[in-house]
């Protein structure tokens, strides 16, 4: 346990267990997700492989991979909590975003009617 402990614990490797927690995928399309080289992600997935948390499937020359829950044991529903609550947190900030961005626009608007209306004309002394 020891070993899958260590594998996890890695931000990148959680990262890329939850790329292929539902479904396979290959070493490039892993690599192309994220903010490291294609030789960073193949050493992590290799860390990933040799704690047994990941099933690897030969085809040709590509490799594809898959989270093995079974392996991970007690972490699984761990880490399955962990991004649901970062999904949560991640929409909610979306959605903050959004709001902003209406009231923005709508402040805008707002604006742009009062600039466009035309000024009503002064008198001046003069008349």
């Amino acid at each position: 346990m020891q070993a899958v402990l260590a594998a996890v614990a890695d931000p990148t490797r959680q990262q890329i267990l939850h790329m292929i927690w539902d479904e396979e995928r290959s070493a490039g399309d892993i690599a192309g997700h994220l903010p490291v080289t294609f030789g960073a992600v193949s050493q992590h997935l290799a860390v990933l492989r040799n704690a047994g948390v990941v099933q690897v499937r030969r085809d040709g020359r590509q490799r594809f991979y898959v989270a093995d829950r079974a392996a991970l044991g007690p972490l699984a529903p761990i880490l399955e909590t962990m991004w649901g609550e970062q999904l949560r947190k991640l929409k909610a900030l979306s959605e903050e975003r959004e709001r902003s961005i209406r009231a923005a626009g709508t402040n805008k608007t707002i604006k742009a009617t009062k600039a466009s209306k035309p000024r009503k004309a002064r008198k001046t002394s003069h008349e």
